[in-house]
C-alpha cells in the first residue's frame, strides 16, 4: 500500500462503491428518460403508483383510488415512473450497506445510521396515512443524526463521506416525493437532478479513494484548483440545463428547422426579446400544475439564452483545461477524454435545439453531463503531491 493510500473499511468496499456509482449513473439516465418523456407526473401517488407497488395496467385498476381524480392512468408512462423509483430505492440500498461498512469501525457508527434509516423508513407509512407532518419530521430527525455523525467523524476511513452520501440519498428521496406531490415544481426538479448528480460525484471520489490508485504529480495541488472551478461551472451549467428542462424552455428558441432561426440565433434574432426576472423566479407557492410549462414566451427565452450563454464559458474553461493538462504526459489520456466530452456535449445540446428535442438526444445530453464530471472528479480523487 502506498504511503498516500487510506485504510478501506471493508475489502470489498471498492466494489461495491464502483458498483453503485455505475447504478447511480443509470438511475440518472433512466431519470432523464422519464423527465423528457413527460412521465413524471405518471404516478400521481407517492410511493405507490395508484396505490399498487408496480403499476396498474387497466383503467379499470385504479378505480376508486384517489390518485385518479388527480391524473388518469397511461400505462406506457405509469411504467416509467415506478420503474424509476425501483432503480432509486435499489440504489438507496446499496449506499446505506456502504454507509454501514464505512461506520462499523466507528463507535455507535451502525448504531446511529440505522437508528436514522428506520425513522426515515417509519415515515413512509405515515405519509402514506396522511400524517406528512408526522412523516417530515421523522425524515429530518433521521437527516440530522447522519449530519452529526458526519461531522463529529473523520474521513480517514471513508465513513464521513459514505454517511453524507447516505444523508443525500435520503434527501433525494424527498424531492422525488415533492416532485409528484408538488407538480413538477421546477425548483424541486432541478434539485432532483443536481441531487443525482452529487451523489454521483461523490461515489465518484468514494470509489477511486478506496480503490488507492493515485495520480503523483509536483503540480498537482495547483490542478486540483483548476479541477474544482471546473466542477463549480459544470455543476452551474447542470443546474441551468436542469431549469431549461423543468421550465419545459429547450424549444424556445424554435426547433426543428434547418435554418438559422433557432440556432446560433434564437426566434429568428441574434438578440429576442427576454425576461430574465421572470424566468428565474425561482419559487412560486405551491399548488400549481408546472407539466407543460407556465411561463411566457420572453421568459422561456431568457432561460434557453441563459444555458446558451452560459455553456460557452464552460466549454471554454473546459477546453483549456483540457489543454492544459495535455501538457503533462500522464494526463494526455484523461485531458483527451475530456475535450472529447466537451465537443460532444456542445453538438448534443445543438443537435437538441435544431431537432426539436428527440427523446434519445436528450437523454445523451444528460449522459454527456455525467461522463464530465465523472472525468473532473476523478482526477480530483486521484491527484497527489509528491510525500
Amino acid at each position: 500500500m502506498s504511503p498516500t493510500a487510506r485504510p478501506a473499511p471493508h475489502r470489498n468496499f471498492h466494489r461495491l462503491a464502483w458498483f453503485a456509482l455505475i447504478m447511480t449513473a443509470s438511475t440518472i439516465m433512466f431519470g432523464a428518460f422519464v423527465r423528457l418523456s413527460d412521465a413524471g407526473l405518471s404516478c400521481p401517488d407517492w410511493p405507490t403508483c395508484y396505490g399498487r407497488a408496480t403499476w396498474p395496467q387497466h383503467v379499470a385498476e385504479t378505480v376508486g383510488h384517489p390518485a385518479a381524480d388527480i391524473r388518469p392512468l397511461e400505462t406506457h408512462k405509469a411504467w416509467r415512473e415506478q420503474v424509476h423509483r425501483f432503480l432509486a430505492g435499489a440504489l438507496g440500498i446499496e449506499i446505506l450497506t456502504l454507509a454501514l461498512l464505512a461506520a462499523r469501525r466507528r463507535r455507535l457508527g451502525r448504531t446511529a445510521v440505522i437508528t436514522a434509516c428506520a425513522l426515515v423508513a417509519t415515515g413512509i407509512p405515515l405519509y402514506m396515512m396522511g400524517w406528512h407532518g408526522t412523516a417530515s419530521g421523522l425524515a429530518l430527525l433521521g437527516e440530522i443524526i447522519l449530519l452529526v455523525a458526519a461531522w463529529r467523524w473523520s474521513n480517514s476511513d471513508l465513513s464521513r463521506a459514505a454517511v453524507l452520501t447516505l444523508a443525500v440519498v435520503i434527501f433525494q428521496a424527498l424531492l422525488g416525493m415533492w416532485t409528484v406531490t408538488w407538480l413538477l415544481k421546477p425548483i424541486v426538479v432541478m434539485a432532483h437532478l443536481l441531487g443525482g448528480m452529487l451523489m454521483f460525484a461523490m461515489l465518484v471520489w468514494m470509489a477511486w479513494r478506496a480503490t488507492h490508485l493515485p495520480i503523483t504529480l509536483a503540480q498537482a495541488p495547483r490542478l486540483k484548483w483548476l479541477l474544482r472551478a471546473g466542477i463549480a461551472v459544470l455543476a452551474m451549467q447542470i443546474a441551468l440545463g436542469g431549469w431549461v428542462s423543468a421550465n419545459y424552455a429547450a424549444l424556445a428558441c424554435g426547433g426543428g428547422s434547418l435554418s438559422l432561426d433557432n440556432f446560433p440565433r434564437c426566434a429568428n434574432q441574434w438578440w429576442p426579446q427576454q425576461n430574465y426576472s421572470e424566468g428565474f423566479t425561482l419559487w412560486r407557492g405551491i399548488g400549481v400544475d408546472y407539466e407543460g410549462g407556465i411561463l411566457d414566451g420572453a421568459s422561456r427565452i431568457a432561460i434557453q439564452m441563459g444555458h446558451r450563454l452560459f455553456a460557452i464559458v464552460v466549454a471554454a474553461y473546459l477546453l483549456w483545461l483540457g489543454l492544459r493538462l495535455f501538457r503533462v504526459p500522464s494526463m494526455r489520456g484523461w485531458a483527451t477524454v475530456l475535450v472529447i466530452g466537451v465537443v460532444t456535449q456542445v453538438s448534443l445540446g445543438i443537435a437538441n435545439v435544431k431537432m426539436a428535442l428527440p427523446l434519445p438526444v436528450a437523454v445523451l445530453h444528460n449522459g454527456g453531463a455525467v461522463l464530465l464530471l465523472f472525468v473532473l472528479v476523478s482526477l480530483l480523487a486521484r491527484l497527489r503531491a509528491p510525500d
